[in-house]
């Protein structure tokens, strides 16, 4: 198969869906199946640089988060004939309903993932957005409902999804995402790491790495962190992660009153190396956030052979519980407090046997090679779909002579 990936960016400061398409374009590499990726960064940009699958850079990104793209649209409709099937990343933007009017000029199958963006989390939240997003969804939903998949990260999810908007009549599947297996040598990665934040080679600490974003639940966990810091003198809190709403200063202000900004580190982003030395060296992975769809870095730190602290907003936290490698609570203050009190309460030997399991759930649960086959099952579907609605009809007699029951047989199902 030949699959195209359309997405706004792939700068890793936007998080889980730019890894979610390295990670595809690595498992494709090694079945032998084929990925390219159309964005609208710069051509120029540093972090497309080394990416493991032809990527076609467009440089072109109007109006805001909207991304409105002409460039997007001619190169879509100039391309498209090329690929087997277009998996778009996202929703809410230009480059969704590119994606579809061009598919279905060209009679091609996408599918599309949502990202969390359907959550109702986000109406509770922000309810005047929530009102501009009323008004598009006559242009959103025809994206949705056209689509040959909508693909969603966790069980719970596509229920919650369907309580945001109406109509809401589309094909939910739940694909099994995950990343690949970490290639690098852990002493080397950790290593790395302790070369970044030399203060923490003689200190036990936790690791916070997503965005520096209200709906992370940075602020509850430097509250939590704050009521226990005074019974854990040689523990300390790592905040790893890129700034993009500009709220690390506030927060580093709040650990300041707190009287925690002593133990608390900003180191920023951290990839490659330093993300996988920081996972590896960390007592455990804390992540309160109020809406998760998935948590890519919930992944690694299983990876890594991390227990994870996480809140039951974060939606794979069944499986996280469910298997004995991680605690869960509420996503508020005191429930994050609990979190880390329940952490600080596990005895040694149950700590080491979580972060035992944690890499075979891993393993069992979040390895991306089945998230590759289903997204080529799906086109496959398509595929031979289509080429059954172009048979020529039988005549009757013939339709007959060769099966009696044929005149009773539904119609196949209409393809879209």
């Amino acid at each position: 198969m030949h699959i195209l990936h359309v997405i706004g960016s792939l700068s890793p400061a936007d998080g889980g869906p730019p890894e979610v398409v390295r990670q595809l374009a690595k498992v494709y590499r090694q079945t032998g199946d084929s990925l390219e990726v159309v964005c609208l960064d710069p051509p120029e940009a540093p972090f497309l640089r080394g990416f493991p699958c032809p990527i076609h850079a467009l440089g072109q990104r109007w109006i805001g988060r909207y991304s409105l793209s002409p460039r997007l649209w001619k190169w879509l409709r100039a391309n498209i004939d090329r690929f087997d099937g277009v998996v778009m990343q996202g929703i809410w933007t230009f480059p969704g309903v590119a994606v579809r009017l061009a598919a279905r000029r060209a009679g091609k199958p996408y599918c599309i993932f949502a990202h969390g963006a359907l959550d109702p989390w986000f109406r509770k939240k922000y309810p005047l957005k929530h009102l501009k997003k009323l008004v598009y969804w006559p242009i959103q939903y025809p994206v949705l409902r056209d689509a040959r998949a909508v693909f969603f990260t966790s069980t719970l999810e596509p229920a919650l999804a369907k309580t945001s908007f109406s109509p809401n009549d589309w094909n939910s599947v739940v694909f099994p995402n995950g990343i690949n297996e970490p290639e690098g040598d852990p002493a080397t990665e950790i290593d790395a790491f302790y070369q970044l934040l030399p203060a923490l080679r003689q200190r036990r600490f936790l690791l916070f790495m997503a965005r520096i974003h209200e709906k992370k639940g940075c602020d509850l966990l430097l509250q939590a962190f704050a009521r226990i810091a005074s019974t854990q003198p040689d523990l300390d809190l790592v905040m790893a992660g890129p700034d993009q709403v500009g709220w690390q200063a506030k927060l580093q202000r709040m650990a300041d009153e707190l009287g925690i900004s002593q133990r608390v580190h900003w180191p920023g982003m951290l990839s490659g190396s330093l993300k996988w030395g920081a996972l590896r060296a960390a007592e455990a992975f804390v992540l309160p956030s109020h809406q998760e769809n998935f948590g890519i870095s919930v992944v690694e730190s299983l990876a890594a052979q991390r227990p994870v602290l996480i809140s039951n907003q974060v939606n794979i936290w069944p499986e996280i519980q469910g298997d004995g490698v991680g605690l869960v609570d509420d996503d508020t203050a005191d429930g994050t407090e609990r979190l880390l009190r329940a952490w600080i309460d596990t005895l040694p030997k149950e700590r080491e046997a979580m972060a035992a399991r944690a890499y075979s759930t891993f393993l069992r649960r979040y390895s991306l090679r089945g998230g590759a086959a289903l997204i080529n099952q799906t086109f496959r579907a398509a595929e031979m779909v289509q080429r059954q609605a172009s048979y020529p009809p039988l005549s009757k007699a013939v339709s007959a002579a060769v099966s009696p029951a044929a005149d009773r047989t539904p119609p196949a199902a209409r393809t879209r």
